[in-house]
C-alpha cells in the first residue's frame, strides 16, 4: 500500500520536466510514432462515426429550416434549448468527460478495476442527485432566466421560450449520464459506440420530434413568412413537440451505450458517496474545467444575448453554427476525444517526451482537418446553405445572411478544434486551473468585442430588407476571435509548462497545410463560379452540382499539393483508415 500511495501522489503532483533522471525509462522514437499512430487510428474512427452524426445533425437543421425557417419559432426554439445546451457541452465534450477519463484512468493503473467500476457507480450516482435538483430549479426558474438572455423578445415569444425551456431542461441529466458511459468506453478502447450515440440522438429527436409536433398541432401549421408576426397557436404547439422530441433523444443517447458498458465488465453499484476522494478528484478537476473546456460556449450564450432585437439573428447564427459544428465534431473532436485517454495514461506513468509528441501530433492533425475545411465553409458557404436549407420556410434572403455568419464563424474555427485538444491536456496534467484563468478572460474580452463588431457590422450592408446589416457576423466574428486567443494563450502556457510542444514542427506543418489550403480554396472559388454561369435554372441536381463538384475538385487539390509538401499527418490518417477498413 506504501508503494502504491506514493505513487498515487506522484500522480497527483503537478508533472514539470527537469534535468532530474525519470525513473521511467526514455520511449523510443518507435514507441512514441505507435502512440501517435494510435491517436490517429482512434480519431478516425471516432471522425467516422461523428461525421454520420454530423450529417444528421445537418438534416435535423435542414427539418427545421423547412417546417419553422428563420424567425419567431426557431428563434423561441434556439433561445429555449440555450441553457440545457450549453451545460450538454459543459459535460458530454468537456469537464466531465476529461475530469473523469483521467481520474477513471489514475484508478485503472494505481489502484484496481474493481475500484475503478466503484468510482464509475458513484459519479453515476452522484451526477443523478446533484443534475435532478439543478433540473428541477431550472424548470423553476425557466420564467426568470429566459428572459435574461432573450432580451428583445416580444412577451409572447419569452412565453413560448419559458415553455420549451422548462420541457428541455431534463436533457443535461441525460447527456452527462451519457458523457460518463463515454469516457468509460474510451478508456477500455471503444470508441466507436460512444461517438455514434449522438447519431442516435439525431435520428430519434427528428422522428420523435416531427411525431409529436404533427400529433400536438392536429396534423398541420400555418408557415408564415413574417419573422415578427405571432404564430397560431398549432405552429407554437408543433415546436414544442420538437421540444418534446429532442428530450426523447437524449435519453436514447445513454440508453444505446448501456449494452457496451455491460460488455466491458461495468455493473452497477447503488451507492453514493461526495466524500469518495475519486468523486471529490473528478469534482475539483470539474470546477475550473467547467469554465476551461467550454469558453466558446459560454461566449455564444452571451453572444446570442446581443443578437436578440435582430430579427431572424439567432436563426442565422444557428444555422451558421451548425455547420462550423461539422469539422469541429468529426475532426476537433474525434482527436480530442481519441488522445484524451492516451495523454493521461502518459501523464500518470510519467512519459511527458511521449506526452509532448502525442500532443504536437494531435495539434498538427487538428491543423490537417480544420483549415481546408475553413477555407471551404468561407468560399462555398452559400452553395452549401442554398443546398441544405433553401426550401420551406427557409428563403434566399436567409442564404446571405448565414453565409456571412458561417464567414465569421469559420476564421476561428482551427482555433476552436484545437482547444477541444489543449485543454483536456492540461486536465491530465492535474491543472484544470490555466484554462480556467484564460476562459474568464476570454469571456471578458468576447463581450467587450461581440459588442464593438456589431455595433461596427450593424452599419454595413443596411438596407430595408436587412435593417440591421451584418451586425448578426460581428458577433460571430468575436467569437472566432476569441477561440483563436484562447487556442494561443494555452499553447504558450504549455509550452512553458513541459518546456517545448515542438513548436518548430507545429509552425512548419501548419505553414504546409496552409499553403495547400489557399491553393484549395482558388480551385473551389473559380470552379464554382464557372458552374454558376453555366446553369440558369437551379434545380436540386444543379445545386448539388455546385456545391459538390469544386468540394470534390478542392479535396483532391489539396491532398495532391499536401503530399507534395510532405505534411506527415496526412500519412498517419490515411494509413489509420487504411488498416481499420482492411480489417
Amino acid at each position: 500500500m506504501n508503494k502504491i500511495e506514493r505513487e498515487k501522489d506522484q500522480t497527483e503532483e503537478t508533472p514539470e520536466l527537469t534535468a532530474e533522471p525519470s525513473t521511467h525509462p526514455e520511449p523510443t522514437t518507435e514507441k512514441s510514432a505507435t502512440k501517435q499512430t494510435s491517436v490517429a487510428k482512434s480519431a478516425s474512427i471516432v471522425s467516422i462515426a461523428v461525421m454520420f452524426s454530423r450529417v444528421l445533425g445537418l438534416v435535423r437543421e435542414m427539418v427545421f429550416a423547412k417546417y419553422f425557417g428563420a424567425g419567431f419559432l426557431y428563434d423561441a426554439y434556439q433561445a429555449a434549448f440555450t441553457i440545457p445546451n450549453v451545460l450538454r457541452d459543459l459535460f458530454a465534450e468537456g469537464a466531465l468527460s476529461a475530469a473523469f477519463v483521467k481520474v477513471f484512468t489514475d484508478y485503472q493503473i494505481n489502484k484496481s478495476e474493481l475500484e475503478a467500476w466503484r468510482l464509475a457507480s458513484l459519479v453515476l450516482n452522484a451526477l443523478a442527485v446533484i443534475l435532478s435538483v439543478v433540473t428541477i430549479l431550472g424548470i423553476l426558474l425557466a420564467p426568470y432566466l429566459v428572459p435574461i438572455i432573450t432580451q428583445g423578445f416580444p412577451p409572447e415569444k419569452i412565453h413560448l421560450t419559458v415553455v420549451m425551456t422548462q420541457i428541455m431542461f431534463p436533457f443535461i441529466l441525460l447527456v452527462a449520464m451519457a458523457a460518463v458511459a463515454m469516457g468509460v468506453l474510451n478508456t477500455k478502447g471503444n470508441f466507436g459506440i460512444p461517438a455514434s450515440a449522438s447519431t442516435v440522438f439525431n435520428v430519434v429527436s427528428i422522428f420523435a420530434g416531427l411525431g409529436f409536433a404533427y400529433w400536438l398541432s392536429g396534423g398541420d401549421w400555418a408557415q408564415s413568412n413574417d419573422e415578427t408576426a405571432v404564430p397560431d397557436f398549432p405552429a407554437q404547439w408543433a415546436i414544442i413537440g420538437m421540444a418534446i422530441g429532442t428530450l426523447i433523444g437524449g435519453a436514447a443517447q445513454f440508453l444505446m451505450q448501456v449494452p457496451s458498458l455491460l460488455k466491458v465488465g461495468f455493473r452497477f453499484s447503488p451507492i453514493l458517496s461526495f466524500t469518495d476522494e475519486g468523486v471529490k478528484k473528478i469534482m475539483r478537476l470539474m470546477a475550473p474545467a467547467i469554465l476551461g473546456t467550454s469558453a466558446v460556449q459560454i461566449n455564444v450564450l452571451v453572444n446570442l444575448a446581443f443578437v436578440s432585437s435582430i430579427d431572424g439573428g439567432r436563426s442565422w447564427l444557428s444555422y451558421a453554427f451548425r455547420l462550423m459544428q461539422f469539422p469541429i465534431g468529426v475532426f476537433g473532436v474525434a482527436v480530442g476525444i481519441a488522445s484524451i485517454p492516451v495523454l493521461s495514461r502518459m501523464a500518470s506513468e510519467g512519459k511527458f517526451d511521449d506526452f509532448r509528441k502525442t500532443l504536437s501530433s494531435s495539434i498538427n492533425l487538428v491543423f490537417l482537418m480544420t483549415l481546408p475545411s475553413a477555407c471551404g465553409l468561407i468560399v462555398l458557404g452559400e452553395p452549401i446553405i442554398r443546398l441544405l436549407y433553401l426550401r420551406g420556410a427557409f428563403e434566399e434572403s436567409d442564404v446571405p445572411m448565414t453565409a456571412w455568419a458561417l464567414t465569421g464563424y469559420a476564421v476561428g474555427l482551427t482555433g476552436y478544434a484545437a482547444i477541444k485538444v489543449l485543454s483536456p491536456a492540461f486536465y491530465a496534467l492535474n491543472d484544470a486551473t490555466t484554462p480556467m484563468i484564460i476562459a474568464v478572460c476570454s469571456i471578458a474580452v468576447n463581450a467587450l468585442a461581440s459588442y464593438f463588431f456589431r455595433n461596427w457590422l450593424s452599419n454595413v450592408g443596411v438596407s430595408h430588407e436587412y435593417p440591421n446589416g451584418l451586425g448578426h457576423v460581428g458577433v460571430a466574428l468575436a467569437t472566432s476571435s476569441v477561440a483563436l486567443v484562447n487556442f494561443f494563450a494555452l499553447a504558450l502556457l504549455m509550452r512553458k509548462r513541459i518546456n517545448r510542444i515542438d513548436g518548430r514542427e507545429i509552425i512548419t506543418a501548419f505553414i504546409k497545410i496552409a499553403i495547400a489550403s489557399a491553393v484549395m480554396s482558388a480551385v473551389c472559388y473559380f470552379s464554382y463560379h464557372f458552374l454558376t454561369q453555366q446553369f440558369a435554372v437551379k434545380t436540386l441536381i444543379i445545386k448539388i452540382i455546385e456545391a459538390f463538384v469544386p468540394i470534390a475538385l478542392g479535396g483532391i487539390v489539396f491532398f495532391l499539393i499536401a503530399k507534395i509538401l510532405r505534411v506527415g499527418e496526412i500519412d498517419k490518417l490515411f494509413n489509420a483508415l487504411k488498416r481499420k477498413l482492411g480489417r
